[in-house]
């Protein structure tokens, strides 16, 4: 019998405390890394975030709300802007709605409209007739929920970012939240008790109380969709490889150790390159410590830190807490648990909690079966049974790789990596076997034939030896993942 749930949006009226600022920051960074409407490209230092979320609460014109899950953890927020003054062309009827998130490990639980009716709520109450809010194209999730709580779509901004050297355009929307007067450029006056800092209730010919429910479509009538004609671009992600293996780059073929293949002896210049090359990611395995069971490359790991501000995913030899936690404040965005997923399921459970968004399942398998102990043990589990316990256990992503097919440039086993992600409901990043710019478009096809809700969807790949031997170009690569279906 499941336990009782703990759902709830709420406004932020005090400073927050040092649980719900900790959990709120982790919600962050990892909504910052799957592309939330935030103002950083990539997640700042947590001591950023949390001057950020505290000072919002003492923002003159900005109502701060925040979304718990059903432990009761902080897993999302967002502001709700009132306007300073307002003139008869302009009057004071409008709010607008910013930089609302939900994080990716707690999404589809329908947190994101328990946020949003939550802050329509307030703007009623209020006195706000009218809601608007704008997000980024990349943002489908986010443009397809406004919709179905009643927003219109009004125009398209062509250039309302620039990401990875390419324009995004901005989608504007907005919603009526309360009945409007009978002449909508009348001047309001405001109410004798206003608030500090033109925070006021404003008087309206047809106010809303407080407790009176907020206007909503009626969910037996799907309305039109008004998002701009075009494809879906599901955002894939490249992750280009540096397996480390006694302080130097390598590539293992099929994951044996005595079949690698060296590339480099300066893990941080390469670091350097694919940053400089335009990556926006960086995919690192210690090799040694996957077979050793405790890291092995930690000077190599803390050099492609200090070369690079790129997110970093960690894996190998990282099997307790401490490991764990000690990467993780040494600068690395994720870990990866490999052997542990299968062996240790309590620790992933417990880390996902601890650290939410930055635990990540890398889930190996020998013709379907999984691997472990650096890919030297198969055991009974298949990947698709191993990868529903890992989201179980709350990992923010999983990373399949096919052993047979790895560092063999033959091409991806994508039939089961597509499997996986019809599966789940988070991410899955693929990984062994590119070796030309096909498969990586195969990859991408194969991402857009998903259904667009309901599964967590292909998120990225993992690519190392085609990219070391020029088979394959980064700017070519990058281009193929980003690019429309």
């Amino acid at each position: 019998m499941s336990g009782p749930t703990l759902r709830e949006a709420s406004r932020v009226e005090s400073t927050l405390d040092e649980v719900d600022l900790s959990t709120l920051t982790d919600a962050a960074c990892a909504a910052i890394l799957d592309g939330a409407t935030l103002d950083w490209t990539y997640p700042p230092e947590r001591g950023v975030l949390e001057r950020y979320f505290n000072g919002l609460v003492h923002t003159p014109g900005r109502a701060f709300f925040v979304v718990r899950g059903d432990e009761g953890a902080v897993c999302g927020a967002g502001i709700l802007a009132f306007p300073g003054g307002g003139t008869t062309l302009r009057p004071k009827t409008r709010a607008k709605l910013l930089r609302a998130f939900v994080a990716p490990y707690a999404r589809n639980k329908g947190l994101g409209t328990l946020l949003v009716e939550e802050m329509i709520a307030t703007a009623c109450a209020r006195g706000a007739q009218v809601l608007d809010c704008e997000v980024p194209e990349t943002c489908q999730a986010a443009a397809h929920l406004l919709e179905k709580l009643g927003f219109q779509h009004f125009g398209t901004h062509p250039c309302y970012q620039r990401l990875g050297g390419k324009n995004i355009q901005g989608l504007y929307f907005t919603r009526l939240v309360s009945p409007a007067s009978a002449d909508p450029l009348a001047h309001e006056e405001p109410d004798p008790e206003t608030g500090p800092e033109g925070e006021a209730a404003f008087t309206l010919p047809t106010p809303l109380s407080p407790k009176s429910p907020v206007p909503m479509p009626d969910p037996t009538q799907a309305a039109p969709s008004t998002l701009p004609d075009r494809p879906e671009r599901p955002r894939l992600a490249l992750y280009p490889a540096i397996d480390l293996k006694e302080g130097a780059c390598v590539r293992l073929r099929q994951g044996e150790m005595s079949d690698a293949l060296h590339y480099s002896d300066d893990p941080a210049a390469q670091a350097r390159a694919f940053a400089q090359a335009g990556c926006r990611h960086l995919h690192v395995v210690d090799l040694d410590g996957a077979f050793a069971g405790q890291s092995a490359n930690g000077a190599a790991v803390e050099a492609i830190l200090k070369a690079t501000s790129l997110p970093v995913q960690l894996g190998g030899g990282l099997r307790d807490m401490r490991s764990i936690e000690r990467w993780l404040e040494a600068g690395v965005s994720r870990v990866i648990l490999g052997s542990a997923a299968v062996k240790d399921p309590g620790l992933v459970r417990q880390a996902a909690r601890a650290w939410p968004g930055r635990i990540v399942a890398g889930i190996d398998a020998r013709h379907g079966r999984v691997a472990t102990e650096g890919w030297a043990e198969v055991s009974e589990l298949t990947a698709p049974e191993l990868a529903l316990r890992m989201e179980d256990a709350g990992v923010a992503a999983v990373i399949f790789t096919e052993i047979t097919r790895d560092g063999m440039l033959e091409g991806l086993d994508l039939d089961q990596t597509v499997d996986l992600a019809a599966r789940l409901n988070i991410p899955v990043i693929a990984s062994g076997g590119v070796g030309t710019l096909a498969h990586l478009r195969a990859l991408k096809e194969r991402a857009c034939a998903l259904p667009k809700s309901g599964a967590g969807g292909l998120g990225g790949v993992v690519v190392g030896r085609a990219l070391y031997d020029g088979r394959i170009g980064l700017k070519e690569a990058l281009d193929v993942l980003d690019g429309p279906c």
